[in-house]
């Protein structure tokens, strides 16, 4: 297995799991996995938020871990990186304003490299208008900006996966075994028992 150079973009109040999660089990595996935030810098802390669903009309949202970030996101430049995770959770309502988050995210769709999207990390793509004809799915509320921005909203159980070319998303953390595993077999990564 090649090892691949991989972006994870967070922020505050990224969703807990959708952030940890991917990070570990993507170095556990031998991809180098650096996480960023715009305004922070290697070292530092972000604040996640854990989100739950408990049978209320929406997902109800607890304090996190405390996430330290590895790299300085103004130190990265996209061409270094074989591919990109956007986490989930209400970073990207925020980062989705920053037009360096949205030229880099271009960057992965321009050069065709995988990229993996979580919940509202969709909310990323379509502010960098990379959607456009794309299947994809997101956590249900935000399937009107995906269907407003052109990509086609897949409407699947929580815990499954959608996958168009070298895009692989999710509507929440339930489904990680079966985004994670996508974005693997995305990746070119096997794992063989």
């Amino acid at each position: 297995m090649a090892q691949k150079k991989i972006l994870l973009l967070t922020g505050d109040y990224a969703e807990d799991y959708e952030t940890m999660v991917p990070f570990q089990m993507l170095q556990m595996i031998g991809h180098e996995v650096h996480a960023v935030c715009p305004d922070k810098a290697a070292g530092e802390k972000i604040k996640t938020a854990i989100h739950d669903f408990e049978g209320d009309q929406t997902y109800s949202e607890k304090p996190g871990h405390g996430f330290v970030l590895n790299a300085t996101f103004n130190d990265i430049a996209g061409a270094d990186y074989d591919a990109l995770v956007i986490a989930g959770g209400r970073a990207p309502e925020y980062l989705r304003l920053n037009k360096n988050v949205l030229e880099l995210v271009k960057h992965f769709f321009l050069e065709d490299k995988p990229v993996a999207a979580v919940c509202h990390g969709i909310q990323i793509l379509t502010a960098a208008d990379v959607v456009r004809g794309k299947k994809l799915t997101a956590y249900p509320a935000v399937a009107p900006e995906v269907t407003a921005s052109g990509g086609t909203y897949m409407a699947v159980a929580v815990h499954e996966a959608v996958v168009d070319g070298k895009l692989v998303t999710a509507p929440a953390w339930p489904a990680h075994p079966q985004w994670i595993a996508a974005f693997l077999q995305v990746l070119g990564t096997s794992i063989t028992l």
